[in-house]
């Protein structure tokens, strides 16, 4: 299985809502597949226009991985070098904070991941939590 770009925009849609809901800053959000190839993203307005790379990183780190944001950031805590050279071997793409939250299917296989940012990495990750669960997918943060 994979993500549909339909299922892929109801993340997005469901993910600014969320945002628009808590009150947070101007979100970006993308959805990669398990290859870590885009499907689809959005920027609100008012999102820096840096913030696709920042997405993306969080997503890409995450799907390549096989690790969530959170994951990511504990290791990249307790042996840095480790991610280092992760972001070596992928051209320093990767953002290992909590905001890219793993995709799973009903079989808990990895099938893509999302990457929120524009506020708290943890505000981040929740909004995106949201998103994912209203696609009736997993997240994995």
């Amino acid at each position: 299985m994979s993500v549909s770009l339909r299922k892929a925009r109801t993340i997005i849609r469901k993910t600014l809502e969320k945002g628009r809901e808590m009150e947070l800053k101007p979100l970006s959000v993308v959805v990669l597949d398990s290859g870590g190839h885009v499907i689809a993203f959005e920027r609100e307005d008012g999102a820096a226009p840096g913030r696709f790379a920042i997405a993306h990183g969080k997503a890409y780190g995450s799907v390549m991985l096989g690790m969530a944001g959170t994951a990511q950031m504990q290791r990249a805590e307790g042996q840095a070098y480790f991610m280092a050279a992760v972001n070596g071997v992928y051209g320093g793409q990767v953002i290992p904070v909590p905001g890219g939250v793993l995709l799973r299917d009903r079989k808990n296989a990895v099938i893509g991941a999302v990457g929120v940012t524009g506020d708290t990495s943890d505000n981040d990750a929740q909004a995106a939590l949201a998103g994912i669960e209203a696609a009736g997918l997993t997240g994995e943060s």
